[in-house]
C-alpha cells in the first residue's frame, strides 16, 4: 500500500463514521487518500474530522468557491491507483450502475481510470432487494470489485446482512489486489473465449449456448495483474475494458484453431475457455436451403481439436489450462481430458449445479490437477476468474 494513491468515496450512511477508521489505517500502511463525499455523507461525518487525518481538503462540490474554481473529477481519475467507497449505499450504487452523474462522488466513478471498490451498507431488505442485487451485479460485469457487508445488529436493530464490512478487512483487501497486479507482470496470456458458429448455409449455423462471460472474465483478471491477454473470442454481445487485452474475432472452430496455433506458441499460458463445436458440416450450401421435404440430413465432420493440437506443441515451462463441462462421471472424465491433452490443470463444470454453466453470471467450479482435487462455491465468474487465475499464476 505504500505510496498508493486511494479516492476514498463517503456517501450517505451511519456506517460513514467507519471511514475515519479507515482513513487513518490506509494512511498508516502508507496510503495517500483523497475523500470525495456526497451532501448527505457530511451529515454522518463532517469534512473537518476528514480533512484532519488526510491533511487534504475534503472534495464535496463542484464548485468551492464562486471564483471559478472548481474541482475536476477527471483530474482524479487519473491521479488514483484506485477507487473505494465505503460506504455505498442503495442510493448511491444504483446511481454508479445507470450513470445518473449528479453529484461529484459519481463524476468522480465515471472518470476513475483505477480499479474501484463498492463496500455496501444498508439495511437487510434494501440489501436484499432484487433491485439492489441487479445494480450490483451490473457493477460486477463493468468490473468493479464488491466487498460484500458482514452480517449482524444493523442500525435498525434488525439482525442479517447489510453491515459495511470492518475497515482492516478492506484494507486487507486492497492489499491483497495491490499485491497481485503485478503477479503476471510480462507474461504473455492466450485465452479462448464464446462459442463457434458452424455454417450451414448462409443463414444458418449449429452452434452452442455460451455466452463468453467467463473467459472474458479471465481476459480481464489477467490483464489487471499485469498479462497482455490475446482474446480469441467466438461470436459474442461482449467487450473488453482493459487495454492490455488484444482480441481477435473468430466464427468458426476452424478460425479459432488457426488464431490459437498462431499465438500460443509465444505465449506463456493458454487458457481453453471457449465452447468450440465437436463436428461441422460437412458441405455448406452457397445458397438458404428450401424447406422442400420433410427431412433434412446433415452429415457432419470432426473439427480439430483445439486442445489436443496446442497441448501437442507445448514447450517446457508454458502453462496449458483447459475448461471441462460435463453431465455425469464429471471427476472421471476431467482426470481424463487432463491427461490425454496434456493440460496443467483442467476447471471442471457440471450442469447439475445450479447457477453454473452457460449464460449465467455466477460458476461453480472445481479445479482438477494432477495432484488434487480443489472445488469452489457457488461465485459471480469475475470472482470465479481470481481463483482460476491464483492457480495459473501459482504455477509460475
Amino acid at each position: 500500500m505504500k505510496g498508493k494513491k486511494i479516492v476514498l468515496g463517503i456517501t450517505g450512511s451511519i456506517a460513514a463514521y467507519k471511514a475515519a477508521v479507515l482513513t487513518r489505517a490506509l494512511i498508516k500502511k502508507g496510503a495517500e487518500v483523497q475523500i470525495v463525499i456526497t451532501p448527505a455523507g457530511k451529515e454522518f461525518i463532517t469534512p473537518i474530522t476528514l480533512s484532519a487525518l488526510t491533511s487534504k481538503p475534503v472534495v464535496s462540490e463542484f464548485f468551492s468557491q464562486r471564483d471559478g474554481t472548481w474541482n475536476s473529477h477527471v483530474d482524479l481519475g487519473l491521479w488514483a491507483d484506485a477507487m473505494i467507497i465505503a460506504p455505498a449505499t442503495a442510493s448511491t450504487i444504483g446511481k454508479m450502475a445507470n450513470g445518473i452523474a449528479d453529484n461529484m462522488l459519481i463524476t468522480t466513478y465515471l472518470s476513475m481510470k483505477a480499479p474501484v471498490f463498492v463496500a455496501p451498507a444498508m439495511d437487510l431488505d434494501m440489501f436484499a432487494h432484487l433491485s439492489t442485487q441487479h445494480n450490483l451485479d451490473v457493477l460486477r460485469s463493468y468490473g468493479n470489485h464488491i466487498i460484500e457487508p458482514a452480517a449482524g445488529e444493523l442500525a435498525s436493530h434488525l439482525i442479517g446482512k447489510g453491515r459495511m464490512e470492518e475497515p482492516e478487512k478492506i484494507v486487507e483487501v486492497l492489499e491483497n489486489f495491490f499485491a497481485k497486479s503485478e503477479d503476471l507482470k510480462g507474461k504473455k496470456i492466450v485465452i479462448t473465449a464464446g462459442p463457434t458458429y458452424e455454417k450451414i448455409d448462409p443463414v444458418r449455423f449449429i452452434g452452442n449456448y455460451s455466452s463468453g462471460k467467463m473467459g472474458y472474465a479471465l481476459a480481464e483478471e489477467c490483464a489487471s495483474r499485469g498479462a497482455e491477454v490475446t482474446l480469441i473470442s467466438g461470436p459474442v454481445d461482449l467487450k473488453t475494458v482493459h487495454p492490455n487485452i488484444c482480441r481477435i474475432d473468430v466464427e468458426g472452430a476452424e478460425e479459432m484453431y488457426q488464431a490459437a496455433a498462431t499465438h500460443f506458441p509465444k505465449a506463456d499460458a493458454g487458457i481453453l475457455c471457449a465452447a468450440v463445436a465437436d463436428f461441422t458440416p460437412e458441405c455448406v450450401a452457397d445458397s438458404k436451403i428450401k424447406r422442400e421435404k420433410d427431412d433434412l440430413i446433415l452429415k457432419l465432420k470432426p473439427t480439430r481439436d483445439i486442445a489436443a493440437e496446442l497441448g501437442k506443441i507445448k514447450k517446457n515451462g508454458q502453462k496449458l489450462v483447459g475448461f471441462a463441462l460435463e453431465t455425469d462421471h464429471e471427476l472421471e472424465h476431467a482426470a481424463g481430458k487432463l491427461k490425454r491433452k496434456n493440460f496443467d490443470f483442467i476447471v471442471l463444470n457440471s450442469l447439475k449445479d445450479k447457477g453454473a454453466g452457460f449464460r449465467c453470471d455466477t460458476n461453480k467450479i472445481t479445479i482438477v490437477d494432477a495432484e488434487k482435487v480443489t472445488p469452489f462455491e457457488l461465485k459471480p465468474k469475475t470472482q470465479v476468474a481470481a481463483d482460476i487465475i491464483d492457480s495459473l499464476a501459482a504455477l509460475f
